[in-house]
């Protein structure tokens, strides 16, 4: 029995033991090692000053984060021009709070915002391999699938009276303008498309001419959005939701998006064309994960800070 056996047994205790490291690497030590990307983008027009951008997203929030909170806390030291939230705040009803004590040193410096499906909604049990059935199926959340039935209802409401009262500018399905000291800039903000409540018809017409310059805001990075976007006239996309693919392959990458974004774009920068027209995107890969999956693997959580340069 022990000629016959011993081996695969070894075997299968090694299997299992590095899947046990793996899992605690992913949910005690990667999804708590948060870090700033730092990424440059010439996209603003010839003569124009550059402009550091803060992009947060995807932070799904639960009490008793203190890491998170006091790391977000921290990036108000980078001093950015203005902060975009990609959205996806929270993982917890309960969670609002901490959001905000989170964000609150950010939220002195001038901001837009947009939210996620998680903003509106709790989160729910699933199992993982069902985001790899439903990127065969071409099915994401509510674009094919049912209705959601039962649905926790998040607080909401509360984050964007704080957002607001703070000066943020509210993107969801309208446009926004901030006016910075040097320059005045134009936003187009989108609903999350995930949970189909984007309306890009009430905000079509491209970049706002009398701006300096105009920025598309969306929380998930559909086709269907960045095509609007693009064909419009917008040069620059700013997007979170997929979280980089969380649980990604070392040397190879994500597998999912959660989207139907290719997962060759599911974080960072890339450009996305509709026939003559091409414009940046940059999908945040977010600093948070849902309460019931808190692991990441090969993709760490992060926040990016976009400096904004002028056209060579």
């Amino acid at each position: 029995m022990r000629a016959r056996y011993g081996i695969p047994l070894k075997i299968t205790a090694g299997l299992t033991a590095t899947a046990a490291a793996g899992v605690a690497y992913a949910a005690g030590i990667e999804a708590r090692s948060f870090r700033l990307r730092r990424v440059t983008v010439p996209v603003l027009p010839r003569g124009m000053r550059d402009l550091r951008v803060l992009q947060v997203s995807d932070i799904h929030m639960v009490s008793g984060q203190r890491k998170k909170r006091a790391w977000l806390q921290s990036l108000a030291g980078l001093r950015p021009d203005f902060v975009v939230n990609t959205g996806d705040n929270l993982s917890d009803t309960n969670a609002v709070p901490e959001v905000l004590d989170a964000l609150g040193p950010l939220m002195e410096f001038p901001g837009v915002y947009v939210f996620g499906s998680n903003d509106y909604y709790g989160p729910r049990l699933r199992n993982p391999a069902r985001y790899l059935l439903e990127k065969v199926q071409g099915r994401h959340g509510l674009n094919g699938n049912p209705p959601v039935v039962g649905a926790i209802h998040n607080p909401w409401e509360d984050l964007r009276d704080a957002f607001d009262a703070a000066g943020w500018v509210n993107l969801t399905n309208t446009r926004g303008r901030l006016k910075l000291p040097q320059a005045e800039l134009a936003f187009t903000g989108l609903d999350d498309p995930h949970i189909k409540r984007d309306r890009y018809d009430k905000v079509a017409g491209g970049p706002d001419a009398a701006a300096d310059f105009s920025v598309g805001v969306v929380h998930a990075p559909y086709l269907r959005s960045l095509d609007a976007f693009t064909a419009d006239g917008y040069e620059l996309v700013l997007a979170g939701h997929t979280h980089g693919g969380q649980l990604c392959i070392p040397f190879y990458g994500a597998l999912v998006t959660n989207c139907d974004l290719d997962t060759d774009r599911v974080k960072g920068l890339s450009t996305h064309t509709v026939e003559d027209r091409t414009s940046y995107l940059h999908v945040s890969a977010g600093c948070g994960t849902n309460r019931f999956t808190p692991v990441r693997f090969a993709c760490p959580p992060e926040a990016t800070l976009l400096t904004l340069t002028a056209r060579s």
